[in-house]
Order: structure tokens, then C-alpha cells, then sequence
């Protein structure tokens, strides 16, 4: 009986499975810690390790609200112009889809804070419309 637990102790020193008192050996995947650090910055919490930024910026379906449509490329330029005098932090997107320029304001991620900006705008713009499409996220 003693022989069988000398021996398995051996083995088990042997192996490295045998705890040592005092000494913790931590083996950690990197791609965990990538994950952590990945996951610290989603939360907004991870500035240090996301280069001093906010977050990350990402794509993700939601709603923004057309001012302007039209031929006219100096018009479209001249329509975010103003917007952005009376909104200077929602941001603009100037897009052209032959034979018309679009300027689409707002990023999103609900269809009722679309509408609300839409009904505020429907006073100072003329073709005021609310579209679903890829919208550009912060976290």
C-alpha cells in the first residue's frame, strides 16, 4: 500500500501535476486576452486598450431621415450645409444614384427617434422622407 502511494506521488511529481506550495503557474490562451480586451472596449470601458478611443465603431441596421434629393450637386452640397448650421452633431452622408444626389442625415438605431427628427425637420426641408439602411454605430 505505501509503495502505491509512493509511486503515484512520483508520477504525479513527475507529470507536474504535484502542487508546489507557494508557486501558481498561470497558462492563459492570448486569444482570451484579446477577447477580454475586445469585450472591455464594447463596453466603453476599455479606452486604454482601444487606443484612447471611445469604442468601437461598427454597422448595424437602423433608420435615417432624406433632406434633400435632387440633380443638382452644388443644391445637395448647399441642403448639408444647412442642416448642418441647425444640427451640427447629427451627421450628414451625401450619396449619388444616377441621376440624383441624396443627403440623408442621422444614424438611428430606432424608427421612432428617426421620426421625431423627421417631423422637426418637415418645417425647414421639403423632401423629407425616413429610410431603413445600414447606419453606423458607436459602442
Amino acid at each position: 500500500m505505501i509503495l502505491s502511494i509512493l509511486f503515484l506521488s512520483s508520477i504525479l511529481a513527475s507529470s507536474g501535476l504535484a502542487q508546489q506550495p507557494g508557486r501558481v503557474e498561470e497558462q492563459k490562451d492570448p486569444l482570451i486576452e484579446s477577447l477580454q480586451r475586445l469585450r472591455a472596449a464594447y463596453q466603453g470601458s476599455g479606452m486604454a486598450q482601444n487606443g484612447g478611443k471611445r469604442g468601437i465603431k461598427t454597422t448595424a441596421p437602423g433608420f435615417r431621415v432624406q433632406v434633400y434629393s435632387g440633380a443638382d450637386r452644388s443644391q445637395a452640397y448647399a441642403e448639408q450645409a444647412r442642416f448642418k448650421r441647425i444640427f451640427p452633431n447629427i451627421e450628414t452622408y451625401i450619396s449619388y444614384e444616377e441621376p440624383n444626389y441624396r443627403v440623408k442625415v442621422g444614424d438611428f438605431t430606432s424608427r421612432s427617434e428617426a421620426q421625431e427628427l423627421m417631423n422637426a425637420l418637415k418645417k425647414n426641408f421639403t423632401s423629407v422622407f425616413l429610410f431603413s439602411e445600414t447606419i453606423n454605430v458607436e459602442y
